[in-house]
C-alpha cells in the first residue's frame, strides 16, 4: 500500500514571507523554513527541508539583490591569469583554460617546443608545417 504524504502547500514569498518569519522569532532557521513552506517529502518519505531557497527567498523580499553586478558587468567571473606558474609535484607544467582562452586556441592545436637556457617557447604549428 502506497504512503500517505500530506498535500505540500506553496511556499510563502514576498511580504507574507517577511511577516511570517518576524513572528517566528523562536524558531531555528531550518524550522523557519519548513513552516514557510520550502521543503520537500523525498518518495523515501523523508523531509528535505531547502534552507537556502528559503534564505534567497527572504532576501529577494527585503529587496537586497546580492547577483547585482553594476559596473562589474564588463568583467568576467573567476581568477585572472597571472601569466605564473610551477612546476607540479609530479613534474608537469599546466597552462590553464584562461591563457589558451586569451590566446583563442582550440582543443587538438599542436605546439613546436623550443628549449632555452631558463625559458621554454611554444611555437604554434600551423597546417602548412
Amino acid at each position: 500500500m502506497p504512503k500517505k504524504t500530506k498535500k505540500q502547500s506553496k511556499p510563502l514569498t514576498g511580504q507574507a514571507l517577511l511577516t511570517k518569519v518576524k513572528t517566528l522569532n523562536d524558531l531555528t532557521r531550518e524550522e523557519k523554513a519548513k513552516v514557510c513552506g520550502y521543503y520537500k517529502i523525498a518518495k523515501s518519505g523523508t523531509e528535505r527541508i531547502n534552507v537556502m531557497a528559503f534564505l534567497n527567498a527572504v532576501l529577494d523580499a527585503e529587496g537586497m539583490d546580492l547577483d547585482a553586478q553594476g559596473d562589474r558587468k564588463k568583467k568576467h567571473g573567476g581568477r585572472n591569469p597571472t601569466f605564473r606558474i610551477s612546476v607540479q609535484s609530479n613534474g608537469n607544467l599546466l597552462v590553464g583554460s584562461a591563457y589558451t582562452k586569451r590566446m583563442e586556441l582550440q582543443p587538438g592545436d599542436e605546439f613546436e617546443i623550443a628549449l632555452g637556457r631558463k625559458h621554454i617557447h611554444l611555437k604554434l604549428k600551423t597546417e602548412e608545417d
